[in-house]
């Protein structure tokens, strides 16, 4: 009960106005905080509802895979240049950041994450490594300003953030592939 209170507050805290203009006034801590602490609010928030709809996540979660696909899905939505600007400038969308990361991507994430094998987690850690090394290079490369909203000086800095968080995610899996954690018990 006290990491959803955590949780809860995290949630509060990030949907204040004053805070959640002032992060989304710089598109890097937008997306590389902002949404990550709402992800983790619903990690956070997760065994509350675990505990009040464990029928719901054995049925539909039963081995993890629904749930990290939802949270994929809900994360590659996220992605994209285009809903960022609309979370900015339309309302609805907004709303739906402020509910979709926490409670479709980060309870599934919390939910599904123990259930998959290490295989499926570094599959998916892969998959994020590939589309935020691409993400990075789009925000790069691109001739033009990819958010109406951010200038393009913002828009290189994360594009430069997204490769750099594909590097730590590179390090780590070279890490899994090469250290036996055992011969350190």
């Amino acid at each position: 009960m006290e990491q959803f209170k955590l949780g809860l507050a995290l949630f509060i805290f990030l949907a204040i106005p004053p805070v959640a203009k002032f992060m989304e006034s710089v598109m890097v801590i937008h997306m590389h905080m902002q949404m990550p602490m709402l992800i983790i609010a619903g990690l956070l928030m997760a065994p509350f509802f675990q505990q009040r709809f464990p029928h719901f996540f054995e049925k539909w979660n039963q081995n993890g895979l629904p749930g990290i696909l939802l949270f994929i899905i809900i994360m590659g939505y996220w992605l994209l240049p285009r809903t960022m600007d609309e979370a900015l400038t339309l309302q609805a969308v907004e709303v739906f950041k402020f509910i979709s990361l926490p409670f479709l991507a980060g309870v599934p994430l919390r939910d599904s994450w123990k259930k998959l094998s290490d295989f499926r987690k570094n599959t998916v850690i892969t998959f994020f490594t590939v589309v935020f090394l691409g993400m990075g290079l789009l925000y790069i490369l691109a001739p033009d300003q990819l958010c109406n909203n951010y200038l393009i000086i913002e828009q290189l800095t994360l594009g430069w953030a997204f490769v750099l968080t594909a590097i730590g995610m590179v390090i780590y899996l070279l890490y899994v592939a090469f250290v036996d954690p055992t011969q350190y018990e």
